[in-house]
């Protein structure tokens, strides 16, 4: 039975991950823990999947708004969407196969390694080169898709800073056109993930559907928020992003 006061506390916390999610990813880092919080005795299943119901919608909204006033390289993205899709499908069916624990150990050097490098170099992502991408750039794209599509349907946290951190380093993005570019990417994963999820009924729509259009809202406001702050605004924003997506995950194989 849906629960009134209940859907009063998703709202908020779903416009607060739709807001960050738009800017720079990591909106899971809130929805996800808010609604295993808020609704204790709900399969985790079903959690997941209400909240990638409500996630892909925002993530929708953020990436119409970004495709109207970012120069988008449909050419590499799209390609760079198809292959994820197909990475966090198959990375979403081996988690019954393999022990998902080994790769935060993993995760945590990667991130790590990611933070430091982008702490160190002041200019990495201010300015977009504006190279034409190449049919190198496309493999180097199916690659990304490919891997980064397998871990977020495999295990998941830090996806959008790890496909903003990519894209930065090999396409030579500046932070906001990354941001961008990693909606498009981040919403064939949320898709693939909600094609395992809906037909088995892992949704529930009564609390998902409002939760859905917080998130919209939040991501409209999130876009607009980096749009107008601009790389610098974005940059500071990952960087506190990593900081956090590492030390709970420190955390977590600490406590585990």
């Amino acid at each position: 039975m849906i629960d009134p006061s209940t859907i009063a506390l998703l709202i908020p916390l779903s416009f607060v991950a739709g807001m960050i999610d738009a800017a720079v990813g990591g909106g899971g880092l809130i929805q996800v823990p808010g609604l295993f919080a808020i609704l204790p005795n709900v399969a985790p299943a079903t959690l997941m999947g209400t909240n990638k119901f409500a996630s892909i919608m925002g993530t929708a909204s953020a990436t119409w708004r970004y495709a109207r006033q970012v120069k988008l390289d449909w050419h590499i993205l799209l390609p760079c969407a198809v292959a994820a899709f197909l990475g966090s499908y198959g990375g979403a069916s081996m988690i019954q196969l393999l022990d998902k624990h080994w790769v935060r150990p993993l995760v945590i050097i990667l991130l790590a390694v990611m933070l430091v490098y982008t702490w160190i170099k002041p200019t990495f992502g201010t300015e977009d080169a504006g190279r034409p991408l190449t049919r190198r750039d496309l493999y180097v794209g199916l690659v990304i898709g490919a891997c980064i599509g397998f871990y977020d349907g495999f295990f998941g946290p830090g996806t959008g800073s790890f496909l903003i951190f990519l894209f930065v380093r090999f396409f030579h993005f500046d932070f906001l056109r990354a941001s961008a570019s990693a909606k498009v990417v981040n919403l064939a994963t949320n898709l693939a993930a909600l094609v395992s999820f809906i037909p088995v009924g892992a949704v529930i729509y009564g609390y998902a559907i409002p939760m859905a259009a917080a998130n919209v809202a939040g991501a409209q406001l999130g876009s607009r928020m980096a749009l107008k702050g601009g790389n610098t605004w974005i940059r500071r924003l990952f960087l506190t992003l990593a900081i956090v997506l590492l030390a709970k995950l420190i955390w977590d194989t600490l406590h585990a």
